[in-house]
């Protein structure tokens, strides 16, 4: 299995003195679904530009399925679907127009691209409002239009910059649905950042955190899950509490009459919480995780690591893990 994207040593620097990568290096496997997660301002988008061949680059190399972006930038840039954060097709233009057009860029006939516009449009559920112009769409659709658009030249490699922000749940849902069956029936590798933790929790099989320019972590998705020593849980009682029961090596807090707040690190146990609650003769109706999981270590990695910054830790050194 050969990479979908590699890049080494890339950096970039902006006439103002900011340096928005320090020499990243990163590889995704072929048909791998991977996260790449950062806080705002920490270069995802610089990278995504330079890889999709939007931002030039101070240094570095960029390579998509072995093509060189300097030396063959064409076949590189065929190979990638591109799904920005902002809108930006023309919304007068009818839907069926704006992915046929885009296919032309790629040199695809029209009737060929009338069969793929018609297959993602469908798939996406937008057949419908092909002849729509673009302008009368929600914004769920106007989404689901722009990945449509990406696709209708066959890339192999789908970039997806917070593609679910601001749809509603039922819609985000059913775009899992869509690129789960991307990745897994057709192979399609993919690349998403998303500030939905959760999303990139359920899709990905991998991911990269970056911050500062900086890749801070790069590890499969169960490893890193692997690391979370502590959860909190909130828990909610049946009956009003008149007073905070103590259980062993557990930090409990109340929130208010009926909800509890509890920090388990590795090891403990709910049932043990439980069984301690019950002979207190508290009865728990419903929990939940605070936070999701990765949220919980995603805000411990950026954390941590400008904690690493702040004492000159550069890039190369031991992870802050």
């Amino acid at each position: 299995m050969s990479d979908a994207l590699r890049v080494e040593g890339l950096t970039k620097s902006y006439g103002n003195g900011v340096d928005a990568l320090k020499g990243v290096d990163l590889v995704v496997a072929e048909a791998d679904f991977f996260a790449l997660l950062g806080p705002n301002g920490a270069g995802k988008s610089t990278l995504i530009g330079i890889v999709s061949s939007l931002v030039n680059k101070t240094a570095g190399r960029v390579a998509v399925f072995g093509e060189d972006l300097d030396r063959n930038p064409r076949a590189a840039r065929a190979a990638i679907g591109l799904v920005p954060q902002e809108f930006n097709f023309n919304i007068w233009e009818p839907v069926e127009e704006i992915v046929i057009n885009q296919a032309g860029y790629f040199g695809i006939p029209r009737g060929q691209a009338k069969v793929e516009a018609r297959k993602h449009l469908t798939a996406l559920g937008l057949w419908e409002k092909r002849r729509d112009q673009a302008s009368t769409l929600s914004g769920g659709m106007k989404r689901r239009l722009m990945i449509a658009r990406a696709l209708v030249h066959k890339p192999k490699l789908l970039i997806l910059d917070e593609p679910t922000a601001g749809v509603d749940i039922e819609i985000r849902q059913s775009m899992w649905h869509f690129l789960r069956e991307l990745n897994e029936h057709y192979g399609t590798t993919v690349i998403l950042t998303t500030h939905y933790l959760e999303e990139a929790e359920n899709l990905c099989r991998r991911i990269a955190i970056i911050d500062h320019g900086t890749i801070i972590e790069n590890t499969s998705m169960r490893s890193l899950l692997g690391r979370l020593n502590r959860e909190t849980f909130v828990l909610y009682l049946r009956e009003p509490l008149e007073t905070l029961p103590k259980v062993a090596d557990m930090e409990i807090r109340q929130q208010d009459e009926t909800t509890l707040e509890v920090d388990l690190v590795a090891g403990q146990s709910l049932s043990r919480l439980f069984d301690a609650l019950n002979q207190a003769g508290l009865e728990v109706i419903s929990l939940r995780n605070k936070r999701n999981r990765l949220e919980e270590l995603f805000m411990r990695l950026v954390k941590e690591g400008n904690a690493a910054l702040g004492q000159g830790r550069i890039a190369g050194d031991p992870e802050v893990v």
